[in-house]
């Protein structure tokens, strides 16, 4: 549970902005292990407006997946702590009762995890499991509820659902499989949906299907979608916001279209300059050195200066997430001095073009 004051909680709750769905204010998260209490995550702060598309971008081990876990309470209470709040639609998930949790959890906010076939439970058919969702938050008889899980299979492009609703996860492909975590995580009607790398593991076609369907669903019933990846390319196509994380923090929150062509931080420019394109190219692919650091041994002062080509004495000191004009914000004191390359600069590839010019 959370450890912050009712003076801390006041002050946070003032600083909510009234147009977000949810707002995570100074968002903390602690593992506690037999070497002591580590700090996973620190000082995260962002918002997500109703309908809004927000891409959770950075390296493996930088706290996407923990973060978007703890927002739905899911991290193990006797393992991990958290600190600050997490303000959805007036209430503090991080300081609500369980029983309250359990009310929102699948019904206002759902979850779509990484992988499908462990998520699924292998003894119970897909429809069966689409079920227990929507019956233990809404209460429909079991006839109410097959119908309304059809026309939701349908909807997420399932051939013949008559048929596949009585399958066992096992006789439906990867596509398939995760078009049924969708439909699961959808059927209750929620106000925020958590993806976390929907399409991994997939084939092209199907994650460029899966990642339609989530932002065709999204906009047709106002449903905001944050959505955890590590791919910059699946979060051009689908969001509207990308929020770039690095050690446990966010280091940059802009635009997509913003960061794609001028990124404030050296850490998204690096991530940028190293995506493939097809245009010819010479010499290696750029690569961002070094790796992120162990949540054993976080550095002090900005947790990426050991890896940044523009690291100077005074990186040595605090970072805070700042204010950089144009609604972007950035944990960097250099952000207004340096001219950073981004994926059109650098690359000028066709695709990448075309959804940065997206309408």
């Amino acid at each position: 549970m959370a450890t912050a004051g009712p003076a801390q909680r006041e002050a946070e709750a003032v600083a909510v902005s009234p147009q977000a769905l949810m707002s995570v204010r100074g968002l903390g998260i602690r593992f506690k292990t037999s070497q002591g209490v580590w700090q996973a995550t620190r000082k995260i702060d962002f918002d997500i407006a109703p309908g809004e598309r927000v891409g959770i971008v950075g390296e493996s081990g930088c706290g996407k997946t923990i973060t978007g876990l703890s927002i739905l309470r899911l991290l193990p209470n006797n393992m991990a702590g958290l600190d600050g709040s997490i303000w959805f639609d007036g209430v503090d998930l991080a300081t609500c009762s369980d029983r309250a949790m359990r009310a929102i959890r699948g019904r206002r906010i759902a979850m779509i995890f990484q992988e499908p076939m462990s998520a699924l439970d292998p003894v119970f058919t897909v429809g069966h499991q689409i079920a227990e969702t929507l019956r233990i938050h809404t209460g429909v008889s079991k006839e109410e509820a097959r119908a309304k899980i059809l026309d939701m299979l349908r909807r997420v492009g399932i051939a013949s659902p008559e048929r596949r609703i009585d399958d066992y996860p096992h006789q439906l492909s990867g596509g398939m499989r995760q078009r049924v975590m969708i439909a699961a995580a959808l059927i209750c009607g929620p106000q925020l949906l958590i993806a976390d790398e929907p399409t991994t593991a997939l084939d092209v076609t199907v994650q460029a299907q899966i990642l339609e369907l989530l932002r065709d669903l999204s906009e047709t019933s106002n449903t905001a979608l944050m959505l955890i990846t590590h791919d910059l390319g699946v979060v051009a196509e689908t969001c509207t916001r990308m929020i770039t994380m690095y050690a446990g923090e966010v280091i940059e929150d802009a635009s997509v279209d913003a960061a794609l062509v001028r990124p404030l931080h050296p850490y998204t420019s690096g991530l940028l300059r190293s995506l493939p394109h097809l245009s010819p190219r010479h010499g290696k692919l750029p690569s961002i050195p070094g790796r992120v650091p162990s949540i054993a041994d976080m550095p002090n002062g900005c947790r990426f200066k050991a890896r940044c080509p523009h690291a100077v004495e005074s990186c040595e000191a605090e970072q805070e997430l700042r204010d950089a004009g144009g609604g972007r914000k950035v944990r960097c004191w250099r952000f207004a001095e340096l001219d950073l390359p981004g994926a059109l600069q650098h690359a000028a590839t066709a695709p990448i073009a075309a959804m940065v010019a997206r309408p």
